[in-house]
């Protein structure tokens, strides 16, 4: 399977941005999908969590600026970042929660202050 994030890009404190995971390949199920996120120089964290059935989680850091989402139909996870902050800026992944796929390439996301 191969993950292929879009969206990220530069925006100022306060922006918006919406990031894309597609997935593709063949016989897969995507069930429990995550968004993680790295900082420079910094172990790639959770950032939130949709289960099959629409079931979403957050770290405490995003919760309530971030939404997660997914279209089953066309294999693709979204995260929708509100009210984002330079704190934010990180490569943004998505992958299945378990087992986990091969990583993407990622998205940059810079937040400037």
């Amino acid at each position: 399977v191969q993950l292929v994030e879009s969206g990220g890009g530069l925006v100022q404190a306060g922006g918006s941005l919406r990031l894309s995971c597609a997935a593709s390949g063949s016989n897969f199920d995507m069930r429990t999908m995550r968004w993680y996120r790295q900082a420079p120089g910094k172990q790639r964290d959770w950032v939130a969590t949709i289960s099959s059935g629409g079931y979403t989680d957050y770290a405490d850091s995003v919760k309530g600026r971030f939404t997660i989402s997914r279209d089953n139909a066309k294999n693709t996870v979204y995260l929708q970042m509100n009210s984002l902050r330079p704190e934010d800026t990180a490569v943004y992944y998505c992958n299945r929660a378990f087992p986990q796929w091969s990583w993407g390439q990622g998205t940059q996301v810079t937040v400037s202050s």
